[in-house]
């Protein structure tokens, strides 16, 4: 099968000057807990790229930024239309209000109420489908098409696109640099993977800066559609993902993420959905942060002992997003 051409390094520093332009670093907090639990040697450290301070909570406000702007001339006075399970959402409606474009995004009407109030705060209009049964109908793509042809709306992928993988990308110019200003090297580079545009970016510039590192995607048990292509060496479909990970149950990676991961990624592990709780409750008891199970899933790999952290040089780990109802958090960390 051919593929299109994917994002490059290149990209990735065209759509940081995009993003300096609305947003600050999400910081890298150095985790000593996590150093402790781990048991590393006292000259390797371990880093946390939380992406729960940015104003809609996620990362994926980086990839619709770089989006929005590589397409204002061509939108003009069209709107916008995406499918979501919610941070990609608030994300393109952040940057719709910035840009002065109409948003309609597509959710699952289970979808967080915090996903849903984001993602109307910043001006979008919100239409949902029944995500129980979208693997059955494909409810979903076909309502985001309608929107595309009824209302002559220009349509994002919150994945499978150049510029949203390039912008994501960005956060991971911004660990490489950090880290290499404090003149500290990395051996593991831990992130959550589904569509791939989280890391599909953040390997492109990880691997730029520190090409000995290890790059490691982690999925849910119950969604791990890369770690079967990986072993079959070609994109494999999951027909019915399921999982708590909500922001993880794309059924397949995207076409322009597929090489850029199969490439630069090592190796993808996978999490249950019971150990994601357990690393939401850990998260919290000794970082005081209220993580989404996709936020949480990568630091749950490291906890569970399923990557080996052998080597020399610090770790790297993604926490994509903390957009969780208060109740519903409560409930996973007792369960």
């Amino acid at each position: 099968m051919n593929f299109p051409a994917t994002a490059s390094i290149k990209d990735v520093k065209a759509a940081e000057q995009i993003i300096r332009q609305h947003l600050s670093p999400a910081p890298l907090i150095r985790s000593y807990r996590l150093e402790s639990e781990l048991g590393l040697a006292p000259n390797r450290r371990v880093w946390i790229k939380d992406y729960g301070w940015t104003p809609v909570g996620s990362f994926k406000l980086l990839g619709a930024l770089n989006w929005m702007a590589n397409h204002f001339d061509a939108i003009g006075h069209r709107p916008v239309a995406a499918h979501s399970s919610g941070n990609f959402a608030s994300g393109l409606a952040f940057a719709g209000q910035k840009y002065g474009k109409r948003i309609i995004i597509v959710m699952p009407n289970d979808a967080p109420q915090i996903k849903f109030d984001l993602t109307r705060s910043y001006g979008a209009e919100i239409r949902t489908y029944d995500k129980s049964t979208d693997h059955k109908t494909g409810t979903r793509d076909r309502l985001t098409r309608e929107i595309a042809e009824v209302e002559d709306a220009v349509q994002a992928s919150p994945y499978d696109d150049n510029h949203v993988i390039a912008g994501n990308g960005v956060g991971g110019l911004e660990i490489a640099d950090e880290l290499q200003r404090q003149q500290r090297q990395l051996s593991h580079f831990v992130c959550a993977v589904s569509g791939g545009g989280l890391l599909a970016g953040h390997a492109l510039a990880v691997s730029d800066g520190y090409p000995n590192a290890k790059i490691i995607a982690v999925e849910p048990s119950g969604a791990d559609d890369f770690r079967q292509s990986l072993a079959a060496g070609k994109r494999v479909r999951v027909d019915h993902p399921d999982s708590i990970c909500d922001g993880l149950l794309s059924y397949d990676v995207g076409r322009h993420n597929w090489p850029i991961l199969q490439r630069d990624v090592n190796r993808s592990v996978c999490v249950t959905d019971s150990e994601t709780c357990t690393a939401m409750k850990w998260i919290q008891s000794n970082h005081g942060l209220r993580t989404e199970p996709s936020g949480a899933i990568a630091i749950a790999a490291l906890l569970t002992g399923k990557i080996n952290l052998d080597g020399e040089g610090d770790i790297a780990v993604i926490l994509s997003g903390r957009n969780v109802d208060s109740e519903q958090f409560q409930t996973w960390i007792h369960r």
